[in-house]
């Protein structure tokens, strides 16, 4: 029987194979693993990528987003905006510090921040916007600049599914005071464990990165302040060096899977049985997911399950509505759009080693979910 994985990673790493295993044992055979030539060429290339003059590698997309937020001040008493509609990390990193997350609802078609939404939540205690790229897509990062510069807030980019993505032409990462990436397996840029990595322009916020992501410290054993263990490992940066190569390749894979995906539901789409994903003019997404609406979730599932399609929730449960932020007073209905698409959304297979025949399988699988 067929069994198509919601991402094959055995696939990706027989295409590059020779080059991973060469890097990784160079790593090994040099005896260096923290802090040594391949992280510091991983930033070089990540900051060059994505169009920013610093880099700085740690240890998760969590820690990237948990340190670049101190970074910035955030604390006790602060209220920082950001989505429901994505993973715990994001809202869980403002509240680790004492801050409250204070969540804006959801544009329904491309399931980013609602940015008229994200304006009236603004008040005298906001002391940053998470803007999430979700999925790989961002928002209006123009729109969302313009707000956040006439109240002086400073925006920090959840790219983590999102390296690549655009806006207008420049790329995630770029455009707020910051950049926060995972490379978790998964991500479109994912190392063979956990890593992260932040980019900024603002050259004093990536000195305070490195000093709390060691320690404290700017000198070992000498510490200025309470920090962090957060180290990106010399073998994850080498495994990424050679996984950054083919990212603007893989990327455009995915885009050509997805409207693939887009003209094979079209129809469907129009008798009203689909929803797809929105995109916003100005950007480019890099589809870390390619995520169908349909009141039929469960059925569609099902169905793919049946027929050897892996699918995905993405995400169950809003993060208003999740036991950890049940002190913040949310009830349902209160961000009804994030609510709605946390019981529609189901993700199926887009990346890059899917051949035309797998992805004829899998919209003829999902058809047949639903017609049947």
């Amino acid at each position: 029987m067929i069994n198509i994985p919601l991402l094959d990673l055995k696939a990706q790493y027989e295409s590059i194979k020779t080059e991973i295993d060469e890097a990784v044992l160079g790593v090994i055979r040099s005896g260096r693993f923290i802090f040594g030539p391949e992280g510091e060429a991983l930033e070089r290339e990540i900051a060059a990528f994505c169009g920013a003059a610093n880099a700085v590698g740690l240890a998760s997309g969590t820690d990237a987003l948990l340190l670049t937020l101190r970074a910035l001040g955030v604390g006790a008493g602060d209220e920082v905006i950001t989505t429901p509609f994505t993973f715990f990390a994001t809202a869980e990193t403002i509240a680790a510090l004492g801050a409250t997350p204070v969540f804006a609802d959801i544009d329904p078609a491309t399931l980013n921040m609602d940015l008229a939404e994200l304006e009236r939540r603004c008040t005298p205690r906001t002391k940053a916007i998470v803007a999430v790229h979700i999925f790989g897509q961002m928002p209006d990062m123009e729109q969302l600049g313009a707000i956040a510069a006439a109240r002086g807030i400073p925006v920090l980019e959840d790219a983590a599914q999102a390296i690549g993505a655009t806006w207008a032409g420049k790329r995630a990462g770029a455009w707020g005071r910051a950049g926060a990436f995972s490379f978790f397996p998964t991500k479109n840029l994912g190392a063979y464990g956990d890593g992260g990595m932040v980019v900024t322009d603002d050259a004093d916020l990536a000195a305070e990165l490195r000093v709390l992501r060691f320690h404290g410290g700017r000198v070992k054993y000498y510490h200025d302040k309470i920090g962090y263990n957060s180290r990106l490992d010399e073998i994850q940066a080498a495994v990424l060096r050679v996984k950054l190569r083919r990212l603007p390749e893989w990327n455009e894979a995915r885009r050509r899977a997805a409207a693939f995906y887009s003209e094979a539901f079209a129809d469907l789409a129009a008798a009203g049985k689909l929803t797809l994903p929105g995109v916003n003019p100005g950007g480019e997404p890099v589809y870390h997911l390619y995520t169908l609406r349909t009141p039929e979730r469960d059925r569609l599932a099902a169905g793919l399950r049946a027929r050897g399609v892996a699918s995905a929730v993405y995400y169950p449960l809003p993060l208003h509505r999740q036991k950890a932020f049940a002190h913040l007073g949310y009830r349902d209905g209160d961000l009804p759009r994030a609510e709605q698409a946390c019981r529609e959304t189901l993700a199926i297979p887009c990346y890059p080693e899917l051949t035309p025949a797998l992805l004829d399988y899998i919209a003829a699988a999902a058809r047949a979910s639903l017609e049947n």
